[in-house]
């Protein structure tokens, strides 16, 4: 792959970053010089290697749900601003008319 100015441009353009001057011919020079570390990849036999897919064994290893730390009802209004005998009261936050 060549790396000329119309490629920078276009990477730059969708990054939506600006390169002029010494700015853009070090940029080249760093995508040569990854696309050079990539060519120097496809060079290693990977003939009979399987590709990496997890990095270990386990998969979704999830654990039980567990209930613990409950309340009452009583004590989860205790400390509300506003509340009644059974649910906490916030302030309207929305307006049916759009006001």
């Amino acid at each position: 792959m060549e790396v000329n100015d119309a490629l920078v441009d276009k990477l730059s353009k969708l990054a939506r970053l600006r390169f002029e001057g010494e700015d853009k011919e070090a940029i080249k020079s760093d995508l040569n010089k990854m696309i050079s570390f990539i060519d120097k990849l496809n060079e290693v036999d990977t003939s009979g290697t399987e590709p990496l897919i997890y990095l270990n064994e386990n998969t979704n290893a999830l654990r039980k749900d567990e209930v613990a730390g409950m309340c009452t009802r009583e004590e989860g209004l205790k400390n509300a601003v506003l509340h009644n005998e059974r649910f906490f009261k916030v302030p309207k936050v929305i307006n049916k008319h759009g006001n």
